[in-house]
């Protein structure tokens, strides 16, 4: 940051006081810009019917970062909603899907790159979805066949990983997990 966005004088960096960290202070107005983290809210949509039992919707991405990686349907919280509210959002932005019955499953912590994710479990209304001009793909995946190198942040990995384990007991405990940058490295498919 190199100028106020009240008064447009430079800013520079200091401690203020009765604070413990530096932050980008207004040379001139004296206006403190505190920079806090994003969040990120997403779904883990699944459908499910008699024919194909239990299958879970990924989208291909279209856009940067991690173009033409997998993804679950996710992007940043807006000013003026919910974290379910932008999870829904988010997952008709990216794949057309309805959903319904939102339950909170997974936030993880993500310092690294100033993030909080938070993941919702979600239940499809139907297998009606489409590419967006954010998805070039949108597809249903048995859980055999989640393209597990293809996708494109640890927190989708261990989302699905944790939702797919805990379908087969039964419990979905919500969990708060931190997630640095050394977990791309563990990223494997569940057993």
């Amino acid at each position: 940051m190199k100028f106020c966005s009240h008064c447009g004088a430079n800013v520079t960096q200091q401690i203020p006081e009765g604070d413990n960290r530096p932050r980008f202070v207004c040379d001139s107005c004296q206006f403190i810009h505190y920079q806090n983290p994003n969040v990120v809210v997403g779904t883990i949509p699944f459908f499910s019917n008699d024919t194909d039992g239990v299958r879970v919707l990924l989208c291909r991405r279209d856009i940067e970062p991690r173009h033409g990686y997998w993804t679950l349907p996710a992007g940043f919280l807006e000013n003026d909603e919910t974290s379910a509210e932008g999870a829904i959002r988010e997952t008709v932005e990216e794949s057309c899907a309805n959903i319904d019955d939102l339950h909170i499953y997974r936030i993880f912590n993500v310092p690294h790159t100033n993030q909080i994710h938070m993941f919702f479990r979600a239940t499809m209304l139907d297998d009606s979805f489409s590419i967006t001009p954010e998805s070039s793909e949108v597809q249903l995946f048995h859980f055999k066949d989640i393209p597990w190198s293809e996708l494109a942040f640890p927190t989708v990995h261990k989302a699905l990983e944790d939702c797919i384990a805990d379908i087969e007991t039964g419990l979905f405990d919500v969990e708060m997990i931190d997630i640095d940058d050394s977990y791309w490295r563990k990223m494997k498919p569940p057993a």
